[in-house]
């Protein structure tokens, strides 16, 4: 848990009053020190405070409770959006870290794979990568988040699609479809445009605009039996060279202004398991679970301490493709912040996943859940809601346990 003593010279600190309102943002001059000779507040820190920063939030903060909270790399950009360093308004946004990242891959391979374990975002960064791309800074994670994103979505630049076992070449790229005829007595076959061919097309007729497919769970649909002979204009030095579609026998070519993003679950498929070509073609960035985004407190539970050891454990014992995603712990952006938030979070998402994980196999549920297994069936225990976060605050963060047994 984050204390004083964990407090640098350069850190950034954020000092608030209840769950919605900032009163200054500052930056540490000093380490930690302690006063004895002072008759309350011993544990000191030197700030220099800025309350230019001084705002209040559209919604609160459930992760404030506590009385240090870890404050995330979107929030701080958030917070700090519109200011200079001298606390002038500026009008350039800092993006976070892993979308600046996302961005120059994107740039120099086109194409990019968000690969991680389940609940750690995935779609949710794509999304917020392209309304990066297209100029929207301002408003990724803000209250208008979600409203830009349907607004850039209907503007056809940026495609959303899903991946599954029966998407073909024929969603993808053409295929010959059932339509009704101009009679409307039957059906006729009509050559089609895929979500892809027709992205291309809208592309090549704006090539100084980005166009940017986000293809959600990637790994799940037959890739090569998809992309077919378009995996080779994929590659940077083929984009703009034409070929023939052999089902229409028209010519093609993937536009230099196209980028691909993809998102994959590692718990249902490694990314060594891809098809090498397609592998060859695709950058990979790793997107894995945040401690620090579910930083707060239920009851004598520290969040981020529990979801860090969680993991500890299930690397041990399972692999790290098999953690468990931050946003299991989030309910509306924010870290679950009452007892029954808590119970459904663990019993109905993570304790599901763990249970499927380790089907037909109670040991290894055992030494991930410890002494909240029941030793006569070998099935989690049930906790009740009130006394769970206790059970979980003995079991994870007291030090107290290490189910390597």
């Amino acid at each position: 848990m984050l204390a004083y003593r964990d407090l640098q010279a350069g850190d950034r600190i954020v000092a608030n009053h209840g769950l919605r309102r900032v009163l200054a943002i500052g930056t540490v001059t000093d380490g930690y020190r302690f006063d004895d000779s002072r008759t309350e507040s011993k544990h000191l820190v030197s700030v220099a405070w800025d309350t230019s920063f001084a705002q209040e939030l559209p919604k609160p903060k459930g992760g404030w409770r506590s009385t240090f909270a870890k404050v995330s790399e979107n929030l701080l950009a958030q917070l700090t959006a519109g200011h200079g360093s001298n606390g002038e308004v500026s009008a350039e946004t800092t993006l976070p870290e892993e979308i600046s990242e996302a961005i120059s891959v994107l740039d120099h391979k086109r194409q990019l794979i968000l690969h991680g374990p389940p609940g750690t975002g995935k779609t949710r960064l794509a999304l917020n990568i392209a309304l990066a791309a297209h100029g929207k800074n301002e408003v990724i994670d803000g209250p208008r988040r979600n409203e830009s994103v349907v607004e850039l979505l209907e503007t056809g630049r940026v495609q959303l699609v899903t991946f599954h076992p029966s998407y073909g070449y024929e969603d993808f790229v053409e295929g010959f479809k059932p339509d009704h005829d101009a009679t409307g007595q039957g059906l006729r076959l009509v050559l089609t445009d895929g979500v892809f061919h027709t992205l291309c097309t809208a592309a090549a007729a704006e090539p100084d605009m980005t166009f940017l497919l986000i293809i959600d769970e990637i790994n799940r649909g037959d890739l090569p039996r998809i992309f077919g002979e378009l995996v080779t204009l994929l590659e940077s030095d083929k984009r703009g060279v034409p070929l023939t579609l052999p089902i229409s026998k028209r010519r093609f070519a993937v536009p230099p202004n196209i980028r691909i993003i993809g998102t994959m679950n590692t718990a249902d498929r490694s990314v060594s398991h891809l098809d090498a070509a397609i592998r060859r073609r695709f950058a990979f960035l790793s997107v894995d679970p945040d401690p620090d985004a579910v930083s707060g407190q239920v009851g004598p539970l520290e969040l981020s301490s529990f979801l860090a050891s969680l993991n500890e454990r299930i690397d041990r014992t399972l692999d790290a493709d098999h953690r468990i995603g931050h946003a299991y712990l989030l309910r509306n952006d924010e870290p679950v912040a009452t007892e029954d938030e808590l119970f459904s979070a663990f019993y109905h998402d993570i304790v599901s996943l763990l249970v499927d994980y380790c089907v037909g196999r109670a040991d290894l549920l055992r030494r991930i859940l410890g002494g909240l297994v029941d030793q006569g069936t070998g099935r989690p225990a049930q906790v009740s809601v009130a006394d769970l976060p206790a059970a979980l605050a003995t079991e994870f963060t007291s030090g107290a346990n290490d189910s390597d047994e």
